[in-house]
């Protein structure tokens, strides 16, 4: 039986504002933005090329806003990864060069905290 981690929960604060930053800076797709009712509003974005989702909105998580860490990228080139979220305005740290890979980190306006990697050799 396969087991496929196809949604990950992410706490925001300001759903308006971290639609922007995903949508317009990070270039996620957009998948969801539904209001179910008040106080319940479901929004959902995929990374270009991802099988797995990430959620936030109102009413859907008891997670501190900006406590999410470790949410991890597979890229296939950290420096142009980079490239692109500096060029869309994406605070991002240099590339981090280690010996199982190349990764390059970022936050989301709240502080959620993200990692890209680029695999150097698969096995």
């Amino acid at each position: 039986m396969d087991w496929k981690i196809e949604l990950i929960g992410v706490p925001v604060s300001d759903v308006d504002r971290s639609i922007a930053f995903y949508r317009d800076q990070v270039g996620f797709v957009l998948d969801h933005d539904h209001r179910v009712s008040e106080g319940l509003r479901f929004v959902q974005f995929t990374p270009p090329g991802s099988a797995c989702s990430i959620a936030f909105g109102e009413g859907i998580s008891d997670m501190a806003p900006g406590s999410l860490r470790g949410i991890q990228v597979v890229v296939a080139d950290a420096a142009q990864a980079r490239a692109d979220l500096v060029g869309r305005g994406v605070e991002a740290s240099e590339v981090d060069e280690q010996p199982w890979g190349r990764f390059v980190y970022f936050a989301d306006p709240d502080g959620n905290g993200w990692a890209l990697q680029e695999i150097l050799a698969r096995g």
